[in-house]
């Protein structure tokens, strides 16, 4: 897909076609993040930084399943 330069009031910007919009399943308003790899870049709908940290998180909830079953009681 190719996505052309625009301006946009003052600044520039990239219109995103409808079609991929719905394959990020994103509409108006939501927000995309960008992740600088190697040969570009990468939009996702999801923080990455957000799930590596939820990974870890329910790592810890699986490890520590009873202790914390306890202090919710």
């Amino acid at each position: 897909m190719r996505l052309k330069i625009t301006t946009v009031g003052n600044s520039v910007g990239v219109i995103l076609p409808k079609e991929l919009l719905a394959r990020l399943r994103v509409d108006k308003g939501d927000t995309l993040f960008v992740t600088e790899l190697t040969d570009g870049i990468k939009l996702a709908p999801y923080d990455p930084v957000f799930e590596q940290q939820m990974g870890v998180a329910e790592g810890i909830m699986r490890e520590d399943r009873d202790v914390l079953r306890k202090l919710a009681q």
